[in-house]
């Protein structure tokens, strides 16, 4: 196995990928690949008082069908941040750390900020500025569809089942969930899950997560 992961960039992403975050010492993520819809680069799954709920930001139609990701720009004609916030809000005000880490996730939900890109790489920061883990990440500068350096999960991190691989480095650990009793356990989630549930035990459960490679 390579010491080095590819990922796509992903809205708030799941403990699988944030494992890769811990996972490497060296992290690559996709900035020159073409968009794709209905993937972890503009969703994120939360676990809300019906289940599993979806958010997805909405962009841009580019001026191609193609539209490469780090010139997607998001669509603020809807009022999409507050209807994510809420949404967030309403899943996770009652688990025991949403009003400790609120404050440093809120600020994205309240500014405009123009690339999808540019969004998802500052509010993946905050959150790793509050577990206090500072990865070594760097962005392509060119698209190649193949790699043959690095560990490549950039369409295999999929919210469809279809597109999924098998993933011999991860492993799912159970941890505490608000409604858990109600529709059991949900794996895979946005790691705002695990951060807002479980707060300084999360980098524990990541770590724990990662198969030795």
């Amino acid at each position: 196995m390579e010491n080095s992961v590819l990922l796509s960039t992903a809205y708030l992403g799941t403990i699988q990928y944030y494992s890769k975050l811990l996972g490497y010492n060296n992290i690559i993520i996709e900035n020159q690949e073409n968009f794709t819809k209905q993937s972890y680069r503009n969703r994120c799954d939360i676990y809300g008082a019906n289940g599993k709920l979806s958010l997805t930001i909405p962009v841009k139609k580019g001026r191609t069908v193609k539209t490469p990701i780090n010139e997607l720009e998001i669509d603020y004609t809807e009022e999409w941040q507050k209807n994510h916030w809420r949404s967030i809000e309403s899943a996770y005000r009652h688990s025991p750390f949403f009003e400790y880490y609120a404050d440093d996730i809120r600020p994205f939900y309240k500014s405009e900020i123009k690339y999808l890109t540019q969004f998802n790489n500052g509010i993946q920061k905050a959150i790793l500025d509050t577990m206090e883990v500072y990865p070594d990440i760097q962005y392509t500068e060119e698209y190649h569809k193949k790699i043959t350096n690095s560990d490549d999960f950039r369409d295999t991190i999929h919210p469809k089942k279809r597109m999924q691989k098998p993933d011999d480095y991860y492993s799912v650990i159970k941890y505490y969930q608000v409604f858990a009793a109600k529709f059991g356990f949900i794996e895979n989630l946005s790691i705002l899950d695990l951060l807002f549930n479980m707060g300084p035990e999360t980098e524990e459960i990541l770590l724990k997560s990662i198969v030795n490679r």
